[in-house]
């Protein structure tokens, strides 16, 4: 392995999703604080390159194709990449199959890699680290490489204009959605109608979010009352992050724009279907609160209403 004390090139890897991106940003700035004077390049997808521009933390930004098996122009593009720079160590925070195949692009000797390729020089070799949440599992990652003070979730560099939304004083932000594929991990909306109906009752106005794929779900449940707000595909993660900031609440499935609620502070309730397992992945926030039920489809609304009272206190 190539030692290098001043480590000069720095370069993260990290793919996606927009949770676990979130995740990493306590790692991120935790990286870019122990490595003061190196260049720190971030090897991402396109989705998540104007986000990483937004941290400063890094000085590039390379955009990984993720390229399918046969294309073999993009694949010796990559492996061009890894080593036309000297690299004084790699951080792999996406330690998968494919961030394998790049270790194994990378020409001898190799630079330092923390990560989970069995030959690297910073092994994190604990047996149970898949069982870990992602936050604690990247701790342990860095604190191999001599990192020792991770800070928690920071969104601080994400923000929106949110003016023409002409937002209500207090308001309740309701995540109904989530991957298409996965519709199992998605409360009822008759659940959701539910949710907002009491919300109003308190005054508290509801403001549907999602993407043009979850129009359908939003605009049932917008149909409950004419006081309902749907912003649905009309919000960018930076103006989401503004809205939670002031949120009375948040509540939502488990899907990404959740962990940026929850990492902005507001009081955050996420909802778990039996395909997930919060235990590892969940959002972390100063109130958040997580409810798991193995058959989201018979999670009632008065079955979590306690837990939307606590955070409304």
């Amino acid at each position: 392995f190539i030692m290098n004390n001043k480590y000069q090139n720095i370069l993260i890897i990290k793919l996606g999703a927009l949770g676990d991106f979130i995740l990493c940003t306590g790692p991120f700035k935790a990286i870019r604080e122990y490595h003061k004077n190196s260049k720190i390049t971030l090897l991402t997808t396109p989705t998540f390159a104007p986000m990483a521009k937004k941290t400063g933390w890094f000085d590039q930004i390379h955009i990984d194709t993720k390229p399918k098996v046969f294309n073999f122009r993009e694949w010796l593009k990559l492996r061009k990449f890894f080593n036309d720079t000297c690299w004084s160590r790699i951080y792999d925070l996406q330690h998968n199959d494919r961030t394998s195949i790049y270790f194994k692009f990378l020409n001898k000797p190799k630079p330092e890699w923390s990560g989970i390729e069995k030959n690297c020089s910073h092994l994190h070799n604990n047996p149970e680290r898949d069982k870990l949440h992602t936050i604690e599992r990247q701790i342990e990652q860095l604190q191999i490489t001599g990192i020792n003070n991770i800070p928690e979730t920071d969104i601080s560099w994400l923000k929106g204009d949110i003016r023409a939304f002409n937002i209500p004083k207090k308001y309740a932000l309701i995540v109904p959605g989530g991957a298409f594929h996965r519709k199992n991990k998605r409360w009822p909306e008759r659940e959701y109608i539910k949710l907002s109906q009491y919300l109003l009752k308190k005054n508290i106005i509801p403001i549907l979010i999602g993407t043009k794929t979850e129009h359908d779900v939003t605009k049932k449940i917008s149909k409950a009352s004419e006081k309902i707000i749907n912003l649905n595909n009309r919000t960018s993660l930076d103006q989401i992050a503004s809205l939670g900031r002031n949120a009375t609440i948040s509540i939502g499935n488990d899907t990404g724009p959740m962990h940026i609620l929850a990492a902005t502070g507001s009081p955050t309730l996420v909802i778990f279907s039996g395909e997930s397992k919060p235990s590892e992945t969940a959002p972390r926030g100063v109130r958040t609160d997580i409810i798991q039920s193995l058959d989201i489809k018979n999670l009632f609304f008065e079955n979590i209403l306690g837990n939307i009272e606590k955070l409304l206190v």
